[in-house]
């Protein structure tokens, strides 16, 4: 029963096992040969944190929250535009802009608060 349970097994590598040797004898694990400098770990709770983001902004913000913080920090492929720019765009004052951009932050700040991920 053993060595069918490990069997299950066989094919499982571990990114820590030594995997081949350099040219100087030290041993190599996957990981050293998969690393290119970037912090995976920091990567993926990127993508986690942006896919939360973008899904927050359609569940919290109203219609005109949503078009300003994208306009304003350069979403869904907008470039990023000052509140000068945006407020011309909309055809607000820069104050109201400002005003609508903290309190929509505000909304999201919030919500990343209360999710546990």
């Amino acid at each position: 029963m053993h060595f069918r349970a490990r069997k299950k097994h066989l094919t499982d590598i571990s990114m820590n096992e030594p995997a081949m040797t350099d040219k100087d004898g030290n041993t190599l694990t996957l990981m050293d040969t998969l690393e290119d400098g970037t912090d995976l770990v920091e990567q993926a709770e990127l993508q986690i944190h942006a896919k939360l983001l973008y899904r927050f902004l359609r569940e919290c913000l109203n219609e005109r929250e949503l078009e300003i913080i994208s306009l304003r920090y350069g979403l869904y492929g907008h470039k990023p535009h000052t509140q000068m720019e945006v407020a011309q765009k909309l055809n607000i004052s820069r104050s109201y802009v400002s005003r609508l951009e903290k309190k929509a932050l505000a909304k999201l700040r919030e919500q990343f608060e209360q999710t546990a991920y």
